[in-house]
């Protein structure tokens, strides 16, 4: 069985980036690696810079070589089928993406359990899927997390594996417990049958060594207490928990001589050092004088930021996982950004 990646985070915290990062730094030495989202907000077209992802896997980028190397710009897409596994590996894995949707979902289950054919298409015209899953919440997700299940444990005419790890870029932290335990979201809908049996598979998968929920997070009160509350209500079900992602991180741009000094709101020195820099006089109610008060005002907002995120990477270490840091990308994520996301990952281990 391939590997399984589930990636989820607080909402704002950048998970969807964090979730395609890791599909790219998962896809090198020719590996392949299939990027699933199950929100319908096709999140992950947009940052590969691509057409609206269909119900079908689509080729959307090629990993990074063994050397480090990234391959620019997101080739055209191509179904799973078309590329070619084996001897011929290049240096760079593939990433295949997927837009999982409920109600075509639905109708591959229906074909498979059911043999409905026509008869499937025929419900989805009479609002039949919408009303199974509007009373049978639990069964959309059995449905989503499903889909993905197949994909990880899916393989060839040869035997071999399709793809080598899963990434899913999962709901949020709030909800994604419930989102992954589907055996306890059927219980009450179907006691044995198909339903009963899917959802066991999906557990079988999902509770597996092979799986691995990833929460990413930012250093920030909020998101840091809904990764620690994730982790515990993960753990409390039985789901593998990876790893924890701080995302967007800033450095310090003061040493910590420099940060105390600010924290204090000290103006010894100051007003020589903006002289010495030729920004005026250093006399009282000179240039340098009245420079003082703003920058020190600034210096002392850094000094609290810098000491909050220490505390909260502090209260992420305690929790006892492996941490990975992202650093934020002032201008913004793009293709470009998302190879050295992933370049950054590879440096920091596996995970």
């Amino acid at each position: 069985m391939s590997r399984l990646h589930v990636v989820s985070g607080k909402g704002g915290t950048g998970k969807t980036t964090v979730a395609a990062a890791l599909a790219l730094a998962l896809a090198t030495e020719g590996r392949r690696t299939l990027l699933v989202e199950v929100e319908g907000r096709q999140g992950i077209a947009q940052l590969f810079e691509t057409e609206a992802l269909p119900y079908e896997e689509r080729k959307i980028a090629v990993g990074p070589g063994t050397d480090g190397a990234s391959p620019w710009g997101a080739p055209r897409t191509e179904s799973a089928g078309e590329s070619s596994r084996g001897g011929g590996r290049r240096s760079g894995g593939e990433v295949h993406a997927l837009a999982i949707d409920a109600e075509r979902a639905l109708l591959d289950y229906l074909q498979m359990f059911y043999k409905l054919g026509s008869a499937g298409r025929a419900l989805k015209k009479l609002g039949a899927i919408d009303f199974a899953t509007t009373i049978a919440p639990g069964l959309r997700d059995v449905l989503l997390t499903g889909k993905a299940c197949e994909a990880v444990r899916r393989k060839d005419k040869s035997g071999k594996f399709v793809y080598d790890a899963v990434v899913m870029d999962a709901p949020p932290t709030g909800r994604i417990t419930r989102f992954l335990n589907v055996n306890d979201e059927v219980a009450g809908l179907a006691k044995i049958g198909p339903i009963h049996n899917q959802a066991q598979a999906v557990m079988r998968v999902l509770k597996s060594p092979e799986t691995a929920v990833h929460l990413v997070t930012l250093l920030e009160e909020m998101p840091v207490q809904e990764t620690a509350d994730g982790v515990a209500e993960l753990r409390a079900a039985g789901i593998p928990v990876g790893g924890v992602v701080i995302n967007m991180t800033r450095p310090a741009l003061l040493d910590n001589g420099a940060l105390d000094s600010a924290a204090r709101g000290a103006r010894t020195g100051v007003a020589k050092a903006l002289s010495e820099a030729g920004l005026g006089g250093a006399r009282r109610g000179g240039l340098a004088d009245r420079l003082i008060d703003p920058l020190l005002e600034q210096a002392r907002e850094h000094a609290e930021r810098v000491e909050l995120e220490r505390a909260e990477h502090a209260e992420l270490t305690a929790i006892g996982l492996p941490t990975y840091e992202l650093e934020l990308l002032p201008e913004g994520v793009d293709l470009a950004g998302l190879y050295r996301l992933a370049r950054d990952l590879r440096k920091q281990g596996p995970i």
